[in-house]
């Protein structure tokens, strides 16, 4: 099946306690793209500026992307971020964003994407969500993510496009904020009530939690030692979920708790290196590899 992503696709400056990598390709759209093409044939759809350096559009173009969908705009800069992560690095502090081309209108569908059967809405305005969707013909599974700023500022509208969508990847602590909730397993119900068949509420080091019409399944994170950079880690946990259920054309219970595990895997590979690094030095069969290694370490009789 074919999947279409949309979402930032930025410079990032990050420093963690193993460096700085400075001016790397990074937002949400390219990490996902960058683990779910190891499934299925990956659709992205966003915008960049005319500055965008074409060191980082190389590294795109020379992958399985189709980047028919990536709309160079005149007169208009990237999107960058720039961040840091102390200690145990479970979460970033970000010390400087410029939405830039973010702030403007929405890239638009090309014709040639109309059709595609999964769509993973990454984090950005709810409305324009919404749009996005209103461009496609009948996608078989759409799914989206958001963030603590349209909880706040835009609650009616996110709630819109919750409504509109078959299921939510969303982190623990704006699903708890979201639903007002605190355990999980009611989060997850609060969250199928406004709309969504299944959610997956990412607990980073902690794994994630699956909620469906089923019930709650819980996967724990795979235990990496070699953590240089976390960022990313969800957005290719993201990309790893859709890849998967793309290649297999179900989504039911059983395949959502299998492609947790390979969204769990891709995410275990970024987080060994800065921007797309250690992406870059694996392809299927060290996902698959890995795979095996968790899955055994899951098993218990």
């Amino acid at each position: 099946m074919s999947l279409l992503v949309t979402g930032s696709i930025g410079i990032d400056t990050v420093s963690t306690p193993h460096g700085t990598a400075e001016s790397v390709l990074g937002g949400t759209a390219v990490y996902f793209s960058f683990a779910a093409r190891h499934f299925t044939s990956v659709r992205l759809v966003g915008v960049v500026g005319e500055d965008f350096p074409d060191a980082c559009r190389e590294v795109l173009t020379r992958r399985e992307i189709d980047l028919a969908g990536l709309e160079t705009r005149a007169g208009s800069k990237t999107f960058r971020w720039s961040g840091k992560y102390h200690g145990d690095m479970n979460e970033a502090e970000t010390a400087d964003v410029s939405l830039n081309v973010l702030g403007e209108a929405g890239p638009k569908v090309p014709a040639s994407f109309a059709d595609s059967d999964i769509v993973f809405l990454a984090n950005t305005h709810p409305a324009l969500q919404r749009e996005l969707l209103g461009q496609l013909s009948g996608p078989k599974l759409t799914v989206c993510d958001t963030m603590n700023l349209w909880i706040d500022n835009e609650r009616d509208e996110l709630l819109k496009t919750l409504s509109a969508v078959d299921g939510v990847i969303i982190n623990d602590a704006e699903a708890r904020q979201l639903t007002g909730r605190i355990n999980f397993v009611e989060v997850g119900e609060a969250l199928l009530a406004i709309g969504p068949k299944f959610a997956i509420i990412k607990k980073g080091e902690h794994g994630a939690i699956l909620v469906t019409g089923d019930g709650p399944t819980a996967i724990p994170a795979f235990p990496t030692k070699n953590v240089v950079d976390p960022t990313g880690a969800g957005d290719s946990f993201a990309g790893g979920v859709l890849g998967y259920l793309a290649e297999c054309g179900t989504f039911d219970t059983a395949a959502l708790r299998r492609a947790i595990v390979r969204g769990t895997v891709c995410a275990s590979f970024t987080i060994e290196g800065f921007s797309l690094d250690r992406v870059l030095q694996i392809g299927r069969d060290d996902i698959d590899q890995r795979v095996r290694e968790f899955t055994a370490m899951l098993r218990i009789e």
